[in-house]
């Protein structure tokens, strides 16, 4: 199956501590959106199934709760779905600055792909609850080891911002399966 998201907002680095795992929040937060829409079409609208579990003893195929949340990842262990994923990343700043004022490529990558998985209990932040259309919350990845191929292009933005963190991301998400299953078969397509 193959896909694209898109973020445009603040991309900071993975060491700014300051209020790190919020910030990894609000661009989940995006994500989800586009994620929820995802599952309300083709072919993900056919297995709405694995949302639910098949009887009380048999646990949904993809729902995680973690503290107040239930999130959905897509790409998870269960099903045996890995992902590759193709970043484009536009910048506020000349090509070729690799590091920049607003942190290095790779921790603000770092930020970018725990943003896109759902996080670890401790990673939530403090007193977070899930807003009106936050139940459930999807996500892309249960863990980022999921993904198996990275590749990122950068180039300038070439628009006016407030602030240089900004960044404008088209994500290409292709996912496979590793072992086919009745569960599985429209996600590695």
């Amino acid at each position: 199956m193959e896909f694209r998201l898109h973020y445009r907002g603040q991309l900071k680095s993975d060491s700014n501590k300051s209020s790190k795992w919020e910030h990894k929040h609000q661009i989940r937060q995006h994500i989800h959106k586009q994620m929820k829409e995802l599952w309300q079409q083709k072919p993900l609208k056919d297995y709405q199934c694995l949302l639910v579990g098949k009887d009380d003893e048999t646990p949904p195929r993809f729902l995680r709760p973690i503290k107040k949340f239930i999130f959905v990842p897509l790409v998870n262990e269960r099903i045996n779905l890995v992902t590759e994923l193709k970043i484009t990343l536009l910048r506020p700043e000349e090509p070729g600055f690799i590091v920049t004022q607003c942190g290095d490529l790779d921790n603000r990558l770092k930020t970018l792909l725990d943003a896109l998985r759902m996080p670890k209990e401790e990673e939530m932040p403090k007193d977070s609850m899930p807003g009106e259309d936050e139940n459930p919350f999807f996500c892309l990845l249960e863990d980022d080891n999921l993904v198996t191929r990275l590749a990122v292009e950068t180039d300038r933005l070439l628009e006016p911002v407030e602030d240089t963190s900004e960044v404008e991301l088209l994500i290409h998400v292709h996912t496979k399966v590793t072992r086919a299953t009745m569960d599985n078969i429209s996600f590695g397509i």
